[in-house]
């Protein structure tokens, strides 16, 4: 089968030949039709997670994808062959991902995926999606509260604001001038545009009363300080880049968490449905055959995606 994978840390993607891997107890292998690319899969190569899990190489890369069941293994329950799904391949201690024509992961990564939903679609949904749902939840905010969201324009950005609206927040989102128009499509009722100035100094004005809560997906500690100012007493300031202090906001009578996607079958499903029923739009801005997963890479690593970049597998 064709692969994609990283032959060390600091490396370029290759497009090699693999064998095609059995399923081993609770795991189900997948042929492929589309692997959604996300950031985690460049910052894997350059050692994001270099001696926190062992890793093995040549490890395929890749988070998510959609596909068919070809197989599973021993004790797989709720899957057959030719079922449609999505879900979560990567393994690093295994060396397994998603940019491959066959993938295996365990049943407990994969949720079915409606037939009202093309595999693209399916591809782009999980950690970005789940990533936005668990975000938008552990802020707490509800009905008529306001919510920034700050580096709204990518994958997660969108998704945020898409389930926050549904929720009834009202969502400040922070963008570039030439997404500033699809993220009010999408449901934002106001946005900042970053290149006019310091996006907190421009939250500042247009709220001096300050806001309920931020979701926080580029600053690093330095920058969320002057994010966390912004807030209402007992506001909530949630990170994706493990930026927040939570005892340092607490001294300020405020609070925050660093949070990471957990695609489990319950959120896929509920994001599934919310695709079907109109309420979560999945714009996917770049598509290339797996064989230019390099060039996808470096696309997102250069800041230039303005939505869900995915690799057509089985075309």
């Amino acid at each position: 089968m064709r692969a994609v994978v990283a032959t060390d840390f600091d490396t370029e993607p290759e497009l090699v030949d693999l064998p095609i891997p059995e399923p081993g107890p609770g795991e189900v292998l997948v042929r492929i039709a589309a692997a959604g690319v996300n950031p985690f899969d460049w910052k894997v190569i350059e050692g994001a997670m270099r001696g926190v899990v062992p890793h093995e190489f040549p490890m395929v890369l890749g988070s998510d994808g959609s596909g068919i069941v070809e197989q599973t293994g021993e004790g797989v329950e709720g899957f057959e062959p030719g079922d449609r799904v999505f879900g979560q391949f990567m393994d690093l201690q295994l060396g397994r991902g998603s940019y491959a024509e066959y993938a295996i992961t365990k049943a407990a990564k994969l949720a079915r995926l409606p037939e009202g939903i093309d595999f693209e679609t399916g591809a782009a949904l999980p950690t970005a999606c789940a990533a936005a749902h668990d975000f938008v939840e552990g802020t707490g905010t509800g009905p008529g509260q306001s919510l920034l969201v700050n580096g709204a324009s990518g994958g997660v950005g969108q998704a945020a604001i898409q389930l926050a609206v549904a929720q009834g927040v009202l969502v400040i989102a922070t963008t570039d001038p030439d997404s500033a128009e699809y993220l009010r499509e999408l449901g934002a009722a106001e946005t900042i545009d970053f290149t006019r100035g310091p996006t907190p100094d421009q939250v500042r004005v247009a709220h001096p009363g300050g806001i309920d809560a931020v979701v926080d997906l580029i600053s690093g500690p330095e920058e969320l300080g002057a994010f966390a100012e912004l807030l209402k007493p007992n506001g909530v300031i949630v990170s994706s880049n493990g930026a927040v202090d939570p005892e340092d906001l607490a001294a300020r009578g405020l609070r925050g968490a660093n949070l990471y996607a957990n695609a489990n079958p319950a959120t896929l499903a509920s994001l599934a449905e919310a695709v079907i029923l109109g309420s979560l739009r999945i714009r996917i801005d770049y598509e290339v055959p797996l064989e230019d997963a390099a060039l996808a890479l470096s696309r997102s690593k250069e800041g230039r995606a303005r939505g869900k970049t995915v690799l057509n597998v089985a075309k």
